[in-house]
């Protein structure tokens, strides 16, 4: 009876039906969702019917993670809606921040880049704010977000200067579209670095795909770009501990290829900065794998022409090394005079920087093992015709440990720097050079005179005998020429004259 009264009632129109039914779905989807989410009345009829809940379209997320997801309208405030909602917001802004755009030409900037950028501002805001707990549809449309803005492929590089060995002095290349990366690099280090943020959620989808798109971002011309980089892998190595080992194997694969094949990259000061903070951490004792990456990547570094870019970085991660383990020592000086530069002065120079500051972290029975070698090479700096070379050289000596080292094996090392000091001081055309070689010479004579008076008279020796030796070999040669020349006209007339060759016929 009651089905028939109610059928003889008039019905709505279909637009105010389906508007009532919108309506109805969402209060109970409100009073049902665990989320609670609600619907924001700032007054205007307009911008509440803009804020009805709607569901996130399939093809933006996954189904499998946005299952249930429902996303506000994404030019709402984070201000003008509640708690709960938030979240979904949070989602919807960054689906809208999905959108790449071109700024290869200034004067296409339009209203989509400036609603896009005050987008982001407003998500590094939120994000800053500390008020939310991310849950795995969140991260997941982070993930995506970061990764449609900032993965890319870079125009191959045209500079030629690269393979000579100069790049560190070429002026770096700003990307025009830094004012929007450098607020999604913003936005994913804050979100990163988050103290509420579940590890074990976000390594779902920071994965070893997600890490290495970063790590081919190192190849940006843009240093700004590689700062950022290098900050946002640090953390995500602090972060991730389970992605740790995958990390290192990935960095050093980046620097093998450098060495040995294209001895061309752009990031490797800031991975090698990377590296150095790894390094300190390292337990003690070392691991094998620690081990191998300094004797197979970081010692072949120095090979390079262009290490001028990354020395500093370098001897930072080798130092670290020896610290930690000074039978090292021995290894990366080994490694220092295998690649030692004979003809590139600038090169030279970082050497010997560098191994001042691991000699001066080298304890007395390492220093013995290498003692020889080494100050071979620095004996042959000393007479270096660079006076820049010859110099930094002999300032080994005002440092304190390696003048104590010296001295405990001035026996050995005495007669090995003697000769250099002698030819400098007849030969060498710097007169700060020769100031320095004067220094060194008082300082051996007031450390041990006997042993000096001892290398001078084994050298005015070895000079004499190499004077007898001169003139024997030139009364030799003499001797020599006038015999070709006494027999030269006989055998001349006595030689038979040469028949022509029959030619060949062929069978």
């Amino acid at each position: 009876m009651l089905k028939q009264i109610l059928s003889k009632l008039p019905r709505k129109s279909q637009k105010s039906d389906s508007l009532d039914s919108a309506g109805l779905d969402s209060g109970n989807h409100t009073s049902n969702s665990s989320n609670g989410v609600q619907c924001t009345n700032i007054g205007n009829s307009i911008t509440s019917r803009l804020s009805v809940v709607k569901r996130v379209s399939s093809a933006v997320f996954p189904a499998s993670i946005m299952a249930g997801v429902e996303a506000v309208e994404p030019n709402l405030s984070f201000k003008d809606v509640s708690n709960p909602q938030k979240q979904n917001l949070f989602i919807s802004k960054l689906n809208l921040c999905c959108e790449v755009s071109d700024f290869s030409d200034p004067e296409k900037a339009s209203s989509e880049q400036d609603l896009k950028r005050q987008t982001l501002i407003e998500l590094v805001d939120f994000v800053s704010s500390g008020s939310a707990k991310f849950n795995e549809p969140a991260v997941a449309a982070m993930c995506k977000m970061c990764a449609l803005n900032l993965f890319r492929v870079f125009p191959p590089k045209y500079r030629s200067n690269t393979s000579s060995g100069e790049a560190e002095d070429d002026e770096p290349i700003f990307d025009p579209a830094w004012s929007s990366l450098q607020l999604v690099y913003d936005l994913l280090l804050r979100f990163i670095s988050y103290s509420s943020l579940d590890a074990k959620v976000a390594k779902k989808h920071v994965d070893h795909s997600f890490i290495l798109k970063l790590l081919d971002l190192f190849e940006s011309e843009d240093p700004r770009e590689r700062d950022c980089l290098k900050t946002i892998l640090h953390r995500i190595y602090g972060k991730f501990m389970v992605h740790r080992p995958f990390v290192r194997k990935a960095v050093s694969n980046i620097i093998y290829r450098f060495i040995f094949e294209t001895e061309r990259h752009n990031g490797i000061a800031e991975l090698l900065e990377i590296f150095g903070s790894i390094i300190s951490g390292f337990a003690i004792p070392l691991k094998e794998e620690h081990k191998m990456f300094l004797c197979r990547a970081l010692i072949p570094l120095h090979k390079p022409k262009s290490i001028g870019v990354y020395h500093q970085q370098l001897t930072y991660c080798v130092v670290q090394f020896v610290d930690k383990d000074q039978k090292l020592a021995n290894n990366v000086i080994k490694g220092l005079l295998k690649y030692w530069p004979i003809t590139n002065s600038q090169k030279e120079l970082m050497f010997i920087s560098e191994l001042e500051e691991i000699l001066e972290m080298t304890n007395m029975v390492e220093f013995q093992k290498i003692m020889v070698p080494v100050f071979r090479r620095i004996a042959c700096c000393l007479n270096s015709s660079h006076y820049q070379v010859a110099e930094r050289a002999h300032l080994l000596w005002n440092n304190e440990h390696i003048l104590n080292l010296i001295t405990h094996n001035r026996h050995v090392i005495f007669p090995l720097i003697f000769p250099s000091l002698e030819w400098n001081s007849q030969n060498h055309w710097n007169q700060a050079v020769l100031n320095l070689t004067q220094n060194i010479r008082k300082m051996f004579c007031e450390m041990d005179e006997e042993l000096l008076l001892a290398c001078q008279r084994k050298l005015e020796e070895e000079n004499s005998q190499l004077i007898e030796a001169a003139e024997k070999r030139k009364l030799a040669w003499e001797h020599l020429e006038t015999t070709a020349a006494a027999f030269k006209p006989a055998a001349t007339n006595n030689v038979p004259p040469v028949k022509p060759a029959t030619p060949l016929v062929a069978c």
